[in-house]
């Protein structure tokens, strides 16, 4: 079977790709983030409070990862982390001000980059891939297969 054939190898080439264009418009917009920084600030900033591990689970990033990325937020001042009052063992995350500032700033950068991650497709086809690797996605949930 040639490369061009397997799903796996398509996946990891349209991440590559897709990591590379947010990327250039991070850079472009004068933003210091990655991809998984993004999701996680997008999280938070959905649900304020969020615990550290719920946090990770909604992102689908193990806990250990998530911690460093946490860190770097942390470390640069766009989000906050404090003991949960209800359960001491759980960190509660927030955006700062810096964070939210940054997260609205850049979000409208993000939306319109989504169109170059699957160039050459009309929109009906971008809804129909999207909505087939949501549908492969719920499917390894569902095997216990998700990270």
């Amino acid at each position: 079977m040639e490369l061009e054939a397997m799903a796996g190898h398509l996946i990891r080439r349209l991440h590559q790709h897709s990591a590379h264009v947010f990327q250039l418009h991070a850079r472009e917009s004068g933003v210091d983030l990655t991809p998984v920084q993004y999701a996680a600030m997008d999280t938070i900033n959905r649900s304020p409070g969020i615990a550290q591990a719920g946090m990770a689970a909604r992102i689908a990033y193990d806990r250990a990862t998530v911690g460093g990325v946490i860190e770097r937020l942390i470390d640069k001042g766009y989000v906050a982390r404090a003991v949960s009052r209800r359960d001491r063992r759980a960190r509660e995350l927030t955006l700062t001000a810096e964070g939210r500032r940054v997260l609205c700033a850049f979000r409208p950068a993000v939306e319109a980059l989504q169109l170059e991650i699957l160039p050459g497709l009309t929109n009906d086809e971008r809804s129909e891939f999207l909505a087939l690797a949501r549908k492969a996605l719920v499917a390894t949930a569902s095997d216990g297969a998700d990270t």
